[in-house]
């Protein structure tokens, strides 16, 4: 299954999707020495962004979140993309000073935790390699 979305930051990586279908807050809702979901009652509280495709609806909370997306990468947890159904500004600053490849207008229903994803934010698409769940 191939999505098509626009482009916020360009790149092309593969990797394992780590799906929410609510927003998330970097600022105080991920530790960026650790990658982890700390925000209580998070859908995905404890779990790890780092080396993950992450996907999400939309950002949420202080513009410092941005800030947060730049210490993960440079902590070496940030996640390997981020697909987004909208992205905000500070999602998209955050990836863009990251270098974390980003794309939105994706119909994030469409795709699960633990799938095999191809991320080419060159052409703004999403391809499905493995629907398997974990």
């Amino acid at each position: 299954m191939k999505l098509r979305g626009r482009t916020i930051f360009p790149g092309c990586v593969k990797g394992e999707a780590l799906v929410t279908l609510q927003g998330i807050s970097f600022f105080g809702g991920v530790d960026p020495a650790t990658g982890e979901i700390v925000e209580k009652g998070h859908e995905l509280e404890g779990k790890s962004v780092a080396g993950k495709v992450l996907v999400f609806p939309s950002g949420k909370g202080s513009t410092v979140g941005s800030y947060t997306l730049y210490r993960l990468k440079k902590n070496g947890m940030a996640p390997l993309a981020v697909i987004n159904a909208e992205c905000e500004t500070i999602t998209a600053v955050g990836c863009i000073i990251a270098e974390i490849p980003c794309i939105d207008r994706i119909p994030i229903n469409r795709l699960q935790t633990g799938c095999s994803v191809v991320v080419d934010a060159r052409h703004g698409e999403v391809e499905v390699i493995d629907a398997t769940r974990e």
